[in-house]
């Protein structure tokens, strides 16, 4: 890492800030690549009327951005426009013991907008009047019980304060997100849906939720309440969102090291039970030598040359017998790996693994090279640096590099199950749920390593001063830029949004308070300030982030310049156009993929990056090269056929499990 130029970097020391979420009633930059259209701009009622009406009532007024429920002669207000298949994000603010109410599909056939149009609960659920709650399908769906309370789950925020609703209709599936906490899931027409209907009060209300396309209602239940960031896309049957992409990149994607044996890996077991290799990692050891390594989730870390020749690879370390992997837990094992700036002299590394006993716990180690083969690792020698006791199996993030500084920087998961029950995002007190940043070239009293006296929180009490930035849910994969030194770390998404981050040092990037740009749960976020996501994409497009780095390679010069990433459950690769200097977008593209689950994308020592499948016959590490636009061929296609198509079942039910 010598030799880097650092004005990206010594800018987040400085803490200098990246753009906000677009304004109120705006569409962002992902927002409108994603086809989100703005049902109010928050400056007139324009797209609105009254039901059956051709004007808008004198109740229902624009104050301060928002569409108001203000004083009598409101009434019942509809769009204009009639929506099928579409996803609904709207915020609302409730009055002290208000009620107000969501419809959709509805008609002006009916005596009432209800009469046609199911409708999602809008009140004050401390002081409202109404059994049914905020976010609840009137009589018909209700979120699920709170464990921890008993009672039913509540994310609403109090009378006063903003919430905001995301509903996704569509043929398939319905579901509804309370700041951002999923609430329930249903299907209009399905044998439970009618089951439900029929024992509610529209059971006998002809045509009630079988319109299949109609009008979103605001209803006016005679207390105030106020609207704004109203915004809908449609969306086909299926509920595929489209890509948020400004075009494609003629570029294909081909096998790599795919003749290599990996010594010791067998696709299956004495017993017969399959064992696909799992790449966790490939990276270099930044010691001139070209040599690419190859770590495995099992713990097994291989090294071979850097080509294409016909080799087996060499055993640089064997930790099974001390790192943890399971299948049905496949959030842990070994997940982390970084050589040290000085390893050509030091022969030192690091790795981030979870430990067999005690259960979850993790550990970030020091490792030394053979000084015999510079091919081995020394396989008596470890010193645990530290102990990350987690209470879940999920959510252990992991990646470790080096910064610009020297300094080893480490990224950490929430602590795992969903929501963070712990909330240790935001805790300051856990190193849960945070980057971390330590100095392995020295030893503080009662440590196996320093702490960098410009670390943000050394000089308070009421925070851990290994901690660099915080509010994160669960880092898979965080990278240098080599070029500027911004330190890029994509964070896993709950329910809705996955997010890219540049890291600001002290910073809080909002998890548990916050998904991505976006409110979550129920408690009130007062006066903190967090710092915005660079670029935010949402789950009818793909569900776990998977991310890279900035291409600053020779091969492929179409990247240079551009962020690679890529998503689990879609499958999907982008390449990221962000202008650092001016903070802004220039342009998000497609590469072309296999579409197949992405774990890991890694890159050698001449910049040159690579991405990882698990895979059942060893062949499941890619590069990128470049090509003319051209229609895919059966060839290329068959390349991925041939490797990771699945064969048997127990690679897709594995597939289905594993959810970051």
């Amino acid at each position: 890492m010598r030799g880097l130029t650092l004005p990206l970097f010594i800018f987040s020391l400085l803490g200098i800030s990246l753009p906000a979420r677009a304004a109120d009633n705006a569409l962002s930059e992902a927002d409108k690549r994603s086809g989100w259209k703005l049902l109010f701009d928050g400056k007139t009622s324009q797209g609105w009327r009254n039901y059956k009406k051709d004007s808008l009532g004198k109740g229902w007024v624009v104050k301060d951005g928002a569409l108001v429920r203000d004083d009598k002669g409101a009434g019942d207000i509809i769009t204009n426009e009639q929506f099928d298949n579409f996803e609904l994000s709207i915020e609302y603010k409730i009055s002290k013991g208000g009620n107000s109410g969501i419809m959709f599909h509805v008609t002006e056939k009916g005596g009432a907008p209800w009469h046609t149009g199911p409708e999602v609960q809008i009140q004050d659920n401390v002081d409202g009047h109404d059994p049914q709650k905020s976010g609840w399908l009137y009589q018909l769906y209700q979120p699920p019980m709170d464990p921890a309370t008993k009672k039913i789950f509540d994310s609403t925020r109090p009378a006063g304060e903003w919430n905001q609703l995301q509903l996704l209709v569509t043929r398939d599936q319905c579901e509804l997100n309370m700041n951002g906490l999923r609430y329930w899931t249903c299907k209009i027409g399905s044998k439970e849906w009618n089951d439900r209907v029929g024992k509610s009060k529209f059971a006998k209300l002809e045509g009630f939720g079988s319109q299949g396309k109609g009008f979103i209602c605001l209803q006016d239940h005679g207390n105030a309440v106020a609207y704004k960031n109203i915004k809908i896309r449609k969306l086909p049957a299926n509920g595929a969102a489209p890509d948020p992409i400004d075009g494609k990149l003629s570029l294909k994607v081909e096998p790599a090291f795919d003749k290599v044996q990996w010594t010791g890996w067998e696709p299956a077991d004495d017993a017969g039970k399959n064992t696909p290799l799992r790449p966790i990692l490939l990276t270099h050891a930044g010691d001139g030598s070209n040599r690419v390594f190859m770590a495995t989730q099992q713990g097994v870390i291989h090294v071979i040359p850097n080509g294409d020749s016909q080799v087996k690879s060499k055993v640089f370390l064997d930790l099974k017998n001390k790192v943890r992997y399971e299948d049905k837990e496949n959030e842990e094992g070994l997940l982390g790996l970084a050589f040290h700036p000085q390893y050509k002299k030091n022969g030192e590394f690091f790795l981030y693994y979870t430990v067999k006993n005690p259960p979850h716990q993790c550990v970030v180690s020091r490792f030394k090279a053979s000084k015999t083969d510079p091919d081995k690792a020394d396989p008596d020698f470890e010193e645990v640096l530290l102990e990350l006791p987690q209470p879940f199996w999920n959510h252990k993030g992991g990646t470790i590099l080096f910064g610009p500084d020297g300094y080893l920087y480490i990224g950490l998961g929430d602590g795992g199950a969903a929501n963070d029950p712990f909330n240790n995002g935001q805790n300051l007190k856990t190193l849960l749920g945070s980057i971390l940043r330590i100095d392995v070239n020295s030893k503080d009293s009662g440590k196996k390593y320093g702490i960098p006296k410009d670390n943000p929180f050394v000089s308070r009490d009421d925070a851990l001063p290994e901690i660099y930035a915080y509010g994160f849910r669960n880092i898979w994969r965080m990278a240098f830029d080599k070029k500027t030194g911004a330190l890029f770390a994509a964070d896993v998404g709950q329910n809705l949004w996955e997010e890219i981050n540049i890291v600001e040092k002290g910073g809080n990037f909002g998890w548990n308070l916050r998904e991505s740009m976006h409110p979550f749960g129920g408690r009130s976020p007062g006066s903190q300030k967090f710092i915005e996501p660079i670029w935010e994409y949402d789950h009818q497009v793909g569900k776990s982030i998977t991310g890279g780095t900035v291409y600053r390679g020779k091969k492929v010069p179409e990247l240079y310049g551009k962020y690679l990433y890529a998503d689990y459950v879609s499958g999907k690769i982008w390449a990221l156009d962000y202008d650092q200097q001016k903070k802004q977008v220039r342009g998000n593209y497609a590469i072309p993929s296999p579409m197949f689950p992405i774990i890991n994308i890694g890159e050698d020592q001449e910049g040159e990056l690579y991405f990882s499948v698990v895979t059942g016959n060893g062949k499941g590490i890619y590069r990128f090269v470049s090509t003319q636009p051209a229609k895919a061929t059966g060839k290329d296609s068959n390349v991925f056929e041939e490797t990771y198509r699945p064969k048997h079942a127990w690679i897709k039910n594995f597939l289905s499990r594993w959810r970051r």
